[in-house]
């Protein structure tokens, strides 16, 4: 099964950021406590300074890592992600921030990795592109991307998507094939389903503030699979999925 035929099911959850709610966001422990209790994982990829594909949400590294504390880096601030080699990012700790009392670290995972992971699980995967216009060229992040897809042979399993939609746009010029997903947050664009189709994308997905019916309805009319994020209240998940909504994405494990 690929994941186009994935989201033909109904009731679908997302692990958003991996099992975010009981492991540090987006680490392998995630991953690995994810498996079993959702359809699909939701993953966010930046770049190194040296165009190494890594999995982290934020555009900085204070939240989620102990760089404050690292004497060799404490001085760099804002601590962007964009602004350190992967040799660097391999010396923090992505997991100790999370726990109150037994502190446990963890390693920065890898695009690569978090794909064979996957892979050898026999998983589907959400990669997002996380936004980094004016940091790196558009093409060249669409291509590593899509490099680290084929070297792991996972064309099939993922799913991709972005708040930068020219990425999805060049996606769909190199990898035809390729599912996609249009993120948005606080407004839809206009002309929504002309837009969706120009884009050539297959999914639509958006926060849990803008779904209502008759959205979803309209999407769902259309063609395209509709995601909402990110809901932890079980009530409303059912309501989603009444209203036509496809897939969820969750910080809670529901299966």
């Amino acid at each position: 099964m690929n994941f186009l035929k994935l989201l033909n099911l109904s009731g679908l959850f997302a692990a958003h950021r991996g099992a975010r709610s009981i492991a540090p966001e987006n680490t392998l422990l995630a991953l690995k406590k994810s498996v079993g209790h959702c359809d699909f994982v939701e993953v966010d990829v930046q770049l190194s300074s040296d165009e190494v594909a890594i999995i982290m949400h934020d555009d900085t590294l204070e939240r989620t890592t102990n760089i404050s504390q690292i004497d060799s880096l404490k001085s760099r601030k804002p601590y962007r992600v964009c602004d350190f080699t992967f040799e660097e990012l391999k010396t923090l700790d992505y997991g100790s921030w999370f726990y109150k009392e037994k502190k446990q670290k963890e390693a920065v995972l890898t695009l690569h990795d978090t794909l064979a992971f996957i892979k050898k699980n026999e998983m589907f995967i959400n990669v997002e592109i996380k936004d980094m216009y004016g940091l790196f060229d558009d093409e060249k992040v669409v291509s590593i991307v899509i490099d680290e897809i084929k070297k792991t042979d996972m064309l099939q399993s993922v799913l991709i998507s972005s708040f930068r939609h020219e990425y999805l746009k060049i996606l769909k010029e190199k990898l035809p094939d390729i599912p996609t997903a249009v993120l948005v947050e606080d407004s839809h664009p206009d002309n929504l389903i002309e837009y969706l189709k120009e884009l050539r994308a297959d999914a639509y997905s958006f926060n849990n503030e803008l779904a209502d019916e008759k959205i979803v309805k309209k999407l769902r009319e259309a063609g395209f699979y509709v995601g909402v994020y990110t809901v932890n209240d079980f009530e409303r998940v059912k309501e989603l999925f009444g209203m036509g909504v496809n897939y969820i994405f969750s910080d809670i494990l529901y299966k």
